[in-house]
Order: structure tokens, then sequence, then C-alpha cells
């Protein structure tokens, strides 16, 4: 399960950002799950849970925000919302496809006291 180790990446930004900023606690950890990216929301829910245990946020709400995938057909340039990686391009229906957008995870805020 490869959500346990994108939390524990997580818990490594929130005590980076402790450190520089000067926080001792975290409310909300907020962050962008694309949905190309092959993050399961609730194995992360769940591995958040666990790994944040003991630590400056191990009261914080997990806010995960879906983004959209997009892609573009490198055969006749058309540029459309992606539901999977393996879709076809609804102009010309070639497979040569880029995914544009939806393929990552970040941390978009931290809500600290």
């Amino acid at each position: 399960m490869h959500e346990m180790s994108l939390v524990e990446s997580v818990l490594r930004i929130i005590e980076d950002a402790a450190r520089e900023q000067d926080f001792s606690r975290v409310k909300r950890v907020t962050l962008e799950i694309g949905r190309l990216s092959c993050v399961e929301p609730e194995a992360l829910r769940f591995c958040f849970d666990s790994v944040m245990q003991g630590t400056l946020a191990a009261t914080a709400e997990l806010q995960i925000i879906e983004m959209p995938g997009q892609g573009c057909c490198d055969t006749c340039a058309a540029e459309f919302p992606l539901e999977s990686r393996y879709d076809a391009c609804p102009e010309c229906g070639g497979f040569r496809i880029r995914v544009t957008a939806g393929d990552a995870m970040r941390v978009r805020e931290l809500e600290v006291i």
C-alpha cells in the first residue's frame, strides 16, 4: 500500500513547515489528489490516522479535494477531460494521449495553531 509512504511524506512536509514557521499543532491538512494519480482516498485516510498518531498533527482533520483528469491528444491536439489513463481521444479516437492534469497529489493547505 503506497498510501502509507505518501502519508509519511506528508508528515515530513508538515514537520519541515513547523520548523520553518514555528507552529506547534495542525488543525487541518488539505490535500489535492488527482483522479489519475493512483492514490486511493479511503486508504489514504486510514493511513493518515495511523501515521499522525503522537505527532503535531495527531488531531488534524484530513480534507481531500479530488482534482479531475485532463488530457491532450498528441495526434490531433484536442484537449479534454480524462477519466482514465486509457481513454481514447473523443475527437479522433486515437490513444496517443498525454495526461496534462490530475495525476499528482499535493499538500494544498495546512491550518495550524
